[in-house]
């Protein structure tokens, strides 16, 4: 079997480049589980990312995400209640204005009966907390299913901090994911 790697694209790069204009002044952070990382490798490759990006944790097992983000360790790990801890725990463990957190099952199978595809996205802008469920199709190929959330985790946060008003924005993440906002 071959083994694929999931690789930042360069639509992603566009959209953390454009993050990191629209951050005006403001700090992130990310939490990965699922895309373990590629959503702060995107942001490390722009330019300048050394005054505005934080870092990153990648909290791939329950322990992590509980002991380093503070998620409830009762919670389910595929869940917009996860998602939102992620993002809340990184903001305030890197003292970050914004903060960007991803948690699901890329594939080829589901986790705690949540179906394989299922990713949870979760943005904190100055406090305030917004969270997007995808079910990507792709799930049979965990690589692509880790590339497409990554892609749309960036998309979300950039489409929210161009609107200016986190999380009352239409979100257009291409036709490979069927997506529900949660508040």
């Amino acid at each position: 079997m071959a083994l694929t790697v999931a690789k930042v694209s360069e639509e992603m790069q566009g959209n953390a480049d454009e993050i990191a204009r629209l951050l005006d002044g403001r700090t992130l952070a990310c939490a990965e589980s699922c895309t373990g990382g590629l959503v702060t490798q995107a942001f490390a490759a722009v330019e300048g990312s050394g005054e505005w990006l934080r870092g990153g944790v990648v909290a791939y097992q329950r322990e992590s995400k509980v002991d380093v983000l503070g998620v409830d360790p009762e919670a389910p790990l595929v869940s917009a209640t996860v998602a939102e801890q992620m993002a809340r725990g990184v903001a305030q463990c890197m003292h970050a204005d914004v903060a960007l957190a991803t948690t699901g099952a890329a594939g080829p199978d589901g986790h705690g009966g949540v179906p394989p595809g299922t990713v949870v996205i979760a943005t904190c802008v100055d406090g305030d907390v917004r969270c997007m469920e995808h079910h990507y199709d792709d799930h049979d190929d965990p690589a692509t299913v880790v590339e497409l959330a990554a892609r749309d985790a960036i998309t979300v946060l950039a489409n929210a901090l161009a609107a200016g008003r986190h999380g009352s924005v239409s979100v257009d993440t291409g036709t490979r994911a069927r997506h529900a906002e949660r508040r």
